[in-house]
């Protein structure tokens, strides 16, 4: 069976919502606009869902080169997409896992519009070309890179690896879960359950990724993802009966690109 790309998904602000795309250009860090905004607190440290689940909530779209921040019962808020010239603007060393890395402050308007929204002291930054966050070396060359996204450049996942998860959750009396709560980049269909753990290299479009691991997922798939609000225990409860490794709960695989280019929905994906 042929294997496609049904869906396409970028997220400008990590932990923040995410935007679908038809298409996506496959940048060494990832797609373009893909996690180089992220929020930290007073202590220059990443902030995420696992804090503050509301952030789901914000909702982000670029329209004319403008990054617009909207949430409910709120004015939207915009910041350049790209910012070029942010030389006025404090340069910061800030904390996303284990790494530190500099950022740039971006936006005084922002920073008060997340504080008050998310009822949280809070700073919006910005990942510059001149940074350069490195992948975990155990599963990456010296060479390869990633924006603030939690490792890797992407994260692909399995439409029937998701019918089979919600399959089980269902026996169980669970309510079936959205692919939207594993946050991945791309999206595949036609390929069997799970079959994604085999794949070593896939090519989709113009592009070709190495699978670096699967990927171990945390308690922000339990979060609605259109209302903030943690659901749990699903669908944790129901992957930890059969996806449970030393290396976490599994679902879905970080890639690095190793051909950069654009994919489009509707790609063939070609793994080996």
């Amino acid at each position: 069976m042929t294997i496609t790309l049904t869906a396409i998904h970028i997220y400008p602000v990590k932990s923040l919502g995410g935007i679908a795309r038809d298409k996506g250009v496959v940048t060494t860090r990832g797609l373009k606009h893909d996690r180089r905004f992220m929020v930290v607190d007073h202590d220059h440290e990443f902030v995420s869902q696992r804090e503050l689940p509301k952030m789901a909530t914000v909702w982000m779209e670029i329209i004319n080169g403008q990054l617009e921040f909207s949430a409910p019962d709120r004015d939207p808020v915009c910041v350049d997409a790209e910012p070029r010239a942010l030389t006025t603007h404090a340069m910061r060393n800030v904390r996303v896992w284990n790494s530190t890395v500099a950022a740039h402050t971006v936006s005084a308007a922002a920073d008060e519009w997340l504080s008050e929204y998310l009822g949280a002291d809070v700073r919006l930054v910005y990942m510059p070309d001149t940074s350069l966050r490195h992948c975990n070396p155990e599963y990456a060359s010296h060479s390869d890179i990633v924006s603030f996204a939690d490792g890797f450049p992407l994260l692909v996942t399995n439409e029937a690896s998701l019918d089979d998860l919600n399959a089980r959750i269902t026996r169980n009396g669970g309510t079936a879960v959205p692919m939207n709560r594993f946050r991945s980049n791309l999206v595949v269909r036609g390929a069997a359950a799970w079959a994604e753990d085999g794949w070593h290299e896939i090519a989709i479009g113009d592009a070709v990724f190495r699978a670096a691991k699967p990927c171990g997922r945390c308690q922000i798939t339990t979060t609605d993802q259109a209302t903030g609000e943690v659901r749990g225990p699903e669908p944790l409860q129901t992957l930890a009966t059969f996806r449970e490794t030393g290396k976490g709960i599994l679902f879905g695989v970080n890639l690095v690109p190793v051909k950069l280019g654009k994919v489009q929905v509707g790609d063939r994906v070609v793994p080996k």
